[in-house]
Formats: C-alpha cells, structure tokens, sequence
C-alpha cells in the first residue's frame, strides 16, 4: 500500500512539475524577452529621434550615420521579437513596424529638402513625425503591458498549480503516516521489551557489573543481539580479571624490586658495603637517580592505568585548595632554590570544594613541577588561585620555553610533552599532564592549557563549588 501510494504520488508530482516546467519557460523565453525587446525598443527610438534632430540642426553626416545605426538596430529588435511573439503581441509588433515606416519615410523626405538646400514646411513635417514617434510608443506600451499582465496570469497558474499539488502531497502523506504508524506499532510490541532488557542491561555493563546472561528469543534479530551481549559480558569479565592480575603482578614485580635496588645503592653510597672510589661514587649516584626515575614511572604507569579503567577509589570531603597548593609549593621548594627560580603564590580566600585532598595534592605536583622543570634558571613561576562563577580556577604560569600552537590540542595526552625548544628539552615521562587531566575530569572539572613557543605557559583547571 505505502509502494502504491508513493508511486501515484511521484506520477501526479512528475506532472505538475511538467506543467510547472512548461509555465516556467513560458514566462522566461517570451514574456521576460518580449519585455526587454520593448524597453529595448523604446530606448532605440529615443536614440533615433535625438540624432535626427541633431542632424537636422547642424547637418553633420556623422550624426546622421549615427541615426541610420540605431535605425538598423531598431529593425533588429523588431525582427527579433516577431520571432518570438504570440499572436497577441504581434499584431502590436505590425502597428509599431508601420509607424516606425512612416517615420522614416517623413524623414527621408525631409533630408531630401534638407540636401537640396530648398524650404519646406518644417513645422508639417515635425508634427506628422511626432505622430509616428507617439504612435510607436503607444504600440510598445500596450506590447508592456501585456507582456506584464502575461507574466502575473502564469505566475498565478503557478501559485495554483503549487497550491493543488500541496493538497494532495499532504493527503497522501498522512494516508501514508496513518498505515505506516499503525503497522509501527503492531511491530514495536514484540521489540520495545527485549529492547528494555538490552539497555537495561547495557547500564550493569558500564556500571561495571558484567554477571548475569540475557535469554532472549524473540525476534530471532533480537536473540542473536542478546547472544553477541552475552558473549562480550564473558570477554569483559575475562578482560578485567587480567586487568585485576597484571595490576597485582606489575605492583610486584617491578616496584618491589626497583624499590630494593633503590635502598641498596643508598646503602652503598653511605659506605655500608665498604670503601668506593669516586668514580663507584658518581656510578652509583647515577644507578640511585635512574632507580628512583623508574619507580615514579611506574607509579605514574599504575595510577594512569587505574584511571583509565575506572578503578582508580576517590575520597571526596569538603576542603580549601588553599593549604593544597602551598604544600605542593613547599615540597618543591629544593628543585625551586636549585635552579633560582622566582615562585610565587597569588592566592585569594577561596570556599571549601568537594575534592580528594591526596589525588588533587597530586595533580599540584605534576602542574607545578611540570612549571619547575622547563623554566631556566632563574626564571618566574606564579601560582594564582580565585573565585571563578562560584567555583576556583587555578593556573599555573611559567616563563619557560612555551609549546607551539599546534601542539596544545595533544599536550594531556600520555607520552605526549609537546615540542620545546632544544636547550631546554628536559627528561620526563609524558604522563604528568594525562594524569591531571584524569584527575580534573574526575572532580567535574576541566584543565586547559595556552602558550607559544618562546613566551612561556600557562596552565589552567577550573572546579566547581
């Protein structure tokens, strides 16, 4: 029924247009031409006329060539609109011809007087010339206004024509709506239930809860939906399982050992294990920094896994960002006095915030010591914290090397620290900022960053009250 209602609907539409076509190029090839060969014609004539008496006044033969030029090109246009008037217009276009005739001819015998140098009746001459121009003009403003009145009756056919086909389009459409909603909702009954138990279903899912298979039999399209559904709950619980161990073995493994190896070459260094060279001295400084580089990353490396998969445990109180930030300032003060860098805090009295004081202290550090790291010596880093639409805005800003443009939209990605200049290109994992911006977003907030190359950066995040 929809197939046959929509066939009958493009028959009947494939008409109107036809028509509508057809009145269209009705309008545009004769009555919009027929008028520019009036207005055209018109503007000859008054061409015409003012050369003629030019010519009759000052006897220049180059004025006179002038009239016969436009002369021929009015005869041009006339031709040219015969060719396509109707037969309303062209009996008009044989009146304008004939007065067009007996104006030349009135002329054409006065030039002879004219050339002869003999008298004549001027003012006969002129009036009976006037005459033939008047009544030119009058044909070709009955040509205007029927071409005119032409042009509104077919703009009229169309408005019509498109009013009609509007009635019946709608007619069928809401034929077709009415069988089509009645067959939607024969057909949504048996989808609307296991469609509920999907998404439901798909909720646990992000919650984290992959237990408890869907048994779904109907439509089969659903059945088999439900079957992939239960299959890909098997491979998430297989997947955070894995998950679970490789966090257990990577805690293990790899910091308890780096951690022994760490105490170790400290115990050396102190002279525990006996007397060392200087050069066992400088090699095993070196072992203790690398040690303690691979412990921060592999802390870095588990706490940004933890956030990725969502297992990472907050523990939101009430508190001020205030006593944060300076604790982050103070526990870089060493770093800050070794490379005489100029810190300083701008702080106003900010409202308690809903935050995890440990992971939010942890976010300090790496903005912070992010600033610490790739501002030179005895450069300038400012702390600001304010009140921002109810909430606190934070920024850090440095008078480092700064980060091109094109590398602002990626530099909280992990592994990613932007290009730098050389000279200050400056060891780090790249984890830093991914971790700040996992620890933001988890506070409802959000962290931005400006800069280019060569004028310092600025670092900015934003909590809600």
């Amino acid at each position: 029924m929809i197939f046959i209602l929509v066939l009958a609907t493009s028959v009947y539409a494939i008409d109107q247009l036809r028509r509508l076509n057809a009145i269209t190029r009705s309008v545009l090839e004769t009555d919009n031409r027929i008028l520019d060969y009036e207005a055209k014609l018109a503007d000859t004539l008054l061409e015409e006329i003012r050369y003629e008496r030019k010519f009759l006044i000052t006897h220049d033969d180059t004025l006179y060539d002038q009239f016969l030029l436009f002369k021929n090109d009015f005869e041009q246009y006339l031709e040219e609109a015969n060719f396509i008037a109707d037969s309303r217009v062209t009996p008009l276009l044989k009146m304008v011809k004939e007065y067009h005739q007996s104006y030349q001819d009135l002329f054409n015998k006065e030039l002879q007087y004219v050339r002869a140098d003999q008298s004549y009746p001027e003012a006969q001459y002129k009036q009976d010339k006037a005459k033939a121009q008047d009544g030119i003009m009058a044909e070709l403003e009955k040509v205007r206004v029927y071409g005119q009145q032409s042009t509104y009756n077919k703009v009229k056919r169309l408005d019509e024509t498109g009013a009609k086909a509007r009635q019946v389009t709608i007619l069928v459409t809401a034929m077709a709506l009415i069988f089509i909603v009645a067959v939607s909702l024969l057909m949504t009954r048996s989808i609307t239930h296991p469609i509920a138990v999907l998404k439901n279903k798909t909720r646990e899912i992000a919650r984290g809860n992959f237990g408890g298979d869907l048994n779904l039999s109907s439509p089969p399209e659903i059945a088999e939906l439900a079957g992939a559904f239960n299959l890909m709950c098997q491979k998430l619980r297989d997947l955070d399982k894995m998950k679970s161990d490789f966090f257990s073995s990577m805690s293990h493994e790899l910091r308890t050992p780096l951690a022994s190896i760490k105490e170790g070459t400290g115990l050396l260094l102190e002279g525990l294990g006996g007397p060392i060279t200087e050069k066992q001295q400088k090699l095993l400084t070196i072992l203790a920094e690398e040690s303690s580089r691979l412990i921060d990353l592999v802390n870095s490396l588990l706490d940004l896994s933890k956030m990725e998969a969502g297992m990472m445990t907050y523990h939101f109180d009430r508190a001020s960002l205030a006593p944060l930030i300076q604790k982050a300032m103070t526990e870089i003060g060493p770093l800050v006095e070794a490379k005489r860098i100029n810190l300083q805090a701008e702080i106003e009295e900010l409202p308690p915030l809903k935050l995890d004081g440990e992971r939010m202290l942890q976010a300090l550090r790496n903005l912070i010591g992010n600033a610490v790291k790739f501002t030179p010596e005895r450069g300038r880093i400012i702390v600001s914290a304010r009140h921002s639409n109810g909430g606190v805005e934070v920024a850090v800003t440095d008078t480092g090397p700064g980060i091109p443009t094109e590398n602002l939209a990626n530099i909280f990605d992990k592994y990613q620290q932007g290009s730098r200049v050389d000279s200050y290109r400056t060891k780090g994992t790249g984890l830093g900022l991914a971790i700040v911006k996992h620890i933001i977003t988890s506070h409802g907030g959000r962290v931005w960053a400006e800069s280019k190359a060569g004028d310092g950066s600025t670092f900015t995040f934003v909590l809600s009250a």
